[in-house]
């Protein structure tokens, strides 16, 4: 009896173990089952679920570049200001020689020159048209040549100072060419300046003529010294005796209004030789000046060419020295493999009559 209750004890816990180890089986897939059908439920219902760590991590890098790579468009916003744009590399042709606005420079001079020998000429004619016109003309003759010499005077203080402001270029590959044309251009230049003076010379000897003509007509026992007086402008009182003295009033005083145009003339010419004086100085100025940079640039430039066959020279030196350092090299080389040789014979004689 006690052995059958012994056994019956022990079947009925070992279905208590089935038991248990069922139960815990069973709450085990539930549960496992139950975390996958919640894991499904929130990747299905809910999308937008938090990131995991390591998302968050890159999306943070991600944000922190894009700011970096906006931060001149934002700086640029807020102080109303464009950003600072990035330098660009200096075109090829910044350097270049500007010879086609050289070369344009000095055919506008040209013309310009020209345009003062036309004044010049013109200047002659009036000054002739002048000399024979009557009362009623002659003033009209000379508010043009009055005005025609303010412009030439003007016209020839602007070639002059373009002139220089080609001469004070810097030299560039085509200094040969620059140096031509500033060359031609001053030949040219000075010799318009040499007409025009020319023609001022004879108009003052013509005005000079033509007070001394009209002084004799109305005071013909004038003396040279009076003449004289009176050409250089000091012969109001010798023109008032003339007219209280003379019996022809009328023509006496029409010369006398003639000579006063003169005189003014012969002063306005005065001035203009004078200024033409000064342009010729200024001209032989800027020439020396521009002989000693050419001098300079000549003197440099043999400088450099001596420099240079010197150097080729020194060249030619080293290459010969150098061939001769490499064929004294290779010699030493063969002597001491000669040497070589005769030791490893004399060493095997000796060795083999051992």
């Amino acid at each position: 009896m006690a052995s059958w209750m012994g056994v019956y004890i022990g079947f009925l816990l070992a279905d208590m173990s089935e038991c248990r180890a069922r139960v815990h089986n069973h709450s085990h897939h539930a549960g496992t089952r139950f975390e996958t059908d919640a894991t499904l439920r929130t990747l299905v219902v809910s999308p937008f679920r938090p990131p995991s760590l390591s998302l968050m991590a890159y999306n943070d890098r991600l944000a922190a570049a894009r700011a970096r790579r906006g931060q001149a468009i934002e700086l640029s916003d807020l102080n109303g200001q464009p950003a600072p744009a990035t330098p660009t590399p200096a075109s090829p042709a910044a350097g270049q020689s500007d010879l086609p606005a050289f070369l344009a420079e000095d055919a506008s001079i040209q013309q310009g020159i020209q345009q003062l020998k036309n004044n010049v000429a013109q200047l002659a004619t009036l000054r002739l048209q002048s000399l024979n016109a009557i009362d009623d003309s002659r003033h009209t003759y000379a508010e043009r040549i009055d005005s025609l010499t303010t412009e030439t005077r003007t016209l020839t203080q602007e070639l002059k100072e373009r002139i220089q402001n080609l001469e004070r270029t810097p030299l560039t590959q085509d200094a040969q060419l620059r140096r031509n044309r500033l060359t031609l251009l001053r030949t040219k230049f000075l010799e318009a300046l040499q007409d025009y003076q020319r023609e001022e010379q004879e108009g003052r000897v013509k005005s000079r003529e033509r007070v001394e003509r009209q002084l004799k007509i109305v005071y013909p026992k004038a003396t040279p010294e009076e003449v004289a007086t009176a050409v250089n402008g000091g012969g109001d009182q010798i023109f008032a005796q003339a007219l209280t003295s003379s019996t022809r009033y009328g023509e006496s005083r029409a010369a006398y209004r003639e000579v006063q145009e003169r005189q003014q003339d012969l002063r306005r010419v005065e001035q203009t030789l004078a200024e033409l004086a000064q342009l010729f100085s200024d001209m032989g100025t800027l020439v020396e000046q521009q002989d000693a940079i050419i001098s300079d640039v000549e003197k440099t430039a043999q400088t450099v060419t001596e420099d240079t066959e010197k150097a080729l020279k020194n060249t030619e030196t080293a290459v010969v020295h150098a061939k001769s350092y490499r064929k004294g090299r290779w010699i030493c080389f063969f002597i001491f493999l000669v040497c070589i040789a005769i030791l490893a014979i004399v060493l095997g004689i000796v060795f083999g009559r051992r």
